[in-house]
């Protein structure tokens, strides 16, 4: 059966560092679609983040490139399987060199937080109970 993918590409401003910062997180790096202006951070089966290098960014669009910094271009969800486990991925981005985005959310039937990386690229980690999933 075919499985969706989605591929998010993001402009970064070392590369180096952001192989190391997704590798502290637990992800692999797939050296097949990686080279020296993008790396391929394999985040699920289904799930790629393509970090390019600014330049190599540059090459895909005719817009500015945003300083992630400064101004929202995406809010990166990635969901968890548990409620320890959304905080077990924040707390390995803050010791890898990210920040704290944003408040917890706690609704009881779904907790949430969020991180920013080394660019500035916001990712929301989200557990919701299958229980309220399902309805």
């Amino acid at each position: 059966m075919y499985q969706q993918m989605i591929f998010v590409n993001l402009p970064v401003n070392d590369l180096d560092a952001t192989k190391r910062f997704f590798t502290e997180l637990g992800y692999t790096i797939n050296p097949r679609f990686s080279d020296e202006t993008a790396a391929s951070v394999v985040i699920s089966d289904t799930i790629i983040a393509m970090m390019l290098t600014r330049e190599k960014y540059a090459q895909f669009t005719k817009k500015e490139i945003v300083d992630a910094t400064k101004s929202s271009e995406v809010l990166i969800a990635l969901s968890a399987e548990s409620r320890e486990k959304v905080d077990e991925l924040v707390e390995k981005a803050v010791a890898a060199g990210g920040t704290i985005s944003g408040e917890t959310q706690d609704h009881g039937f779904m907790y949430g937080r969020a991180f920013d990386d080394l660019d500035g690229h916001t990712w929301e980690v989200t557990w919701m109970d299958p229980a309220a999933v399902q309805g």
